[in-house]
């Protein structure tokens, strides 16, 4: 790892919140739980710098390739039938109307998930799937809702 990309961790974990240490825990896993935080907080700048106008959308761009697969289904779908089958909000924001200028903060759950809580009050849960060698990750799900519903399953399932 280049120390770029050391000192650019070491500095997210230094500003943002990563959950309860828990005794067990080895430099490995703070440096997945930067690596899981530096890409959510990459996407949400971006998403914030394009006012949500990216083309293809910041969470494709983001997305591993069974997320992407799901996210060309629903744009399939609506090339098809001309109407949308995902979810009627940006997911990002949980807003139809989302304030790109809200407070957000990041952390990392003990389950692994990256969440992210939105100062209007919504929490976003993130799964990521990490390559460790090249330190990079990318977005696996997104979870929905309290019942634990993922955009990757309602997209598999509403847009064929």
């Amino acid at each position: 790892m280049s120390t770029y990309r050391k000192l650019t961790l070491l500095s997210i974990i230094g500003l943002t919140t990563v959950g309860s240490a828990i005794a067990d825990v080895t430099q490995i896993d703070d440096t997945k739980a930067a690596m899981k935080i530096a890409a959510i907080t990459k996407m949400y700048k971006q998403d914030i710098d394009d006012e949500g106008m990216s083309n293809p959308t910041v969470l494709q761009q983001y997305a591993d390739d069974d997320l992407q697969a799901a996210i060309q289904l629903e744009q399939d779908y609506f090339d098809k039938h001309q109407m949308s089958c995902n979810v009627d909000y940006d997911v990002l924001w949980n807003s139809q109307d989302p304030d790109y200028r809200q407070d957000k903060k990041f952390s990392v759950t003990d389950k692994g998930l990256v969440h992210v809580s939105l100062a209007q009050g919504s929490d976003i849960y993130y799964e990521l799937s990490c390559d460790d060698k090249n330190a990079n990750c990318q977005v696996a799900d997104v979870i929905l809702n309290k019942d634990g519903d993922t955009l990757r399953n309602h997209l598999l399932e509403t847009c064929r």
